[in-house]
């Protein structure tokens, strides 16, 4: 084998090797907190901001995931146009709502604290919001869905101890319960905050 030919094929593996090796659960947050960070403090036009901090979250996200288990019990009831409609609409709800909160930071300083696996199937990743003259330190706990080492995805936040997944399947249960049980009311809700 030429010389040539061996650094080539020595390439190859090197680069297989290395997109097979599975990513460690901080790692990746470390990875999506500095890239949020460049783009946040760009001087970047905010619909600028917003597209790409969509794309970090559509990455890294395990957006149905986050969408089915916030319907809880009536995931188990919705046929599959209803659920066709509910994922579209769940997907463009999330996004909207994690860049419009995201968008507001100017240079988010986050560093990772400790990294727990729970099973062979969830992380948890341990982080502290830093401090500013604005706001205070915060705890944030990133549920890492490890079941596929090779694509880990962010399942939940738990900032400051309370679960933001939990919270947003309380929201929904409460807006269908309150409508005696009526998807539809939960679509037009979601339809609702998507045009505002």
């Amino acid at each position: 084998m030429t010389k040539i030919k061996f650094f080539s094929f020595f390439l190859f593996i090197f680069f297989l090797f290395n997109t097979l090796i599975a990513k460690e659960p901080s790692t990746l947050i470390t990875e999506i907190v500095n890239e949020a960070s460049i783009i946040l403090s760009s001087s970047d036009p905010v619909e600028s901001k917003i597209i790409k901090l969509n794309n970090i979250a559509e990455t890294n996200v395990d957006i149905v995931g986050i969408g089915m288990y916030t319907l809880g019990k009536y995931r188990k009831n919705l046929n599959e146009d209803q659920k066709i409609k509910y994922k579209k609409l769940f997907k463009s709800y999330f996004l909207k709502s994690f860049s419009s909160r995201l968008v507001d930071y100017s240079d988010p300083k986050i560093s990772v604290v400790s990294e727990k696996r729970i099973n062979n199937k969830y992380t948890i990743v341990s982080t502290i919001l830093e401090e500013t003259s604005k706001n205070p330190e915060i705890k944030i706990d990133w549920r890492i869905y490890t079941k596929n080492p090779e694509r880990p995805l962010i399942r939940d936040l738990i900032v400051e101890g309370l679960s933001l997944a939990r919270t947003q399947k309380e929201e929904f249960k409460s807006i269908i319960q309150n409508n005696d049980g009526d998807i539809n009311y939960l679509f037009k809700s979601l339809e609702e905050f998507i045009i505002k």
